[in-house]
């Protein structure tokens, strides 16, 4: 009975926090080799999903040195990349196989 009422306990809390991630997302298009948007505005001090979704047909290695993320993403494919909470700032991420084009940044407010 008190494993019952302990897990009924903790249940509200896991709900909690799995929408508080379902909110931390946001969605990143790789097309024609850019990032679309380029530019993304996100929460500061809140963990953070990327949905990298690659609407080429070729593979892309997403890259950010600055948030330490790095995940290939096969054509045609989507991804997601967790992102520890972010101070306030900017944050460069990139397409590895496609750098002069694909190029982007997180602003964290």
């Amino acid at each position: 009975m008190r494993r019952l009422l302990a897990a009924l306990a903790v249940a509200p809390l896991l709900l909690a926090g799995s929408a508080l991630a379902a909110d931390g997302e946001f969605t990143i298009v790789i097309k024609d080799h850019t990032f679309q948007p380029a530019t993304l505005e996100v929460p500061a001090g809140q963990r953070l999903v990327l949905i990298v979704d690659n609407q080429d047909p070729t593979p892309e290695e997403f890259e950010s040195r600055d948030f330490k993320a790095e995940k290939i993403i096969g054509g045609n494919r989507s991804a997601r990349v967790n992102v520890a909470p972010l101070k306030p700032g900017e944050y460069k991420f990139f397409g590895e196989f496609n750098m002069d084009t694909a190029q982007g940044k997180l602003i964290a407010k």
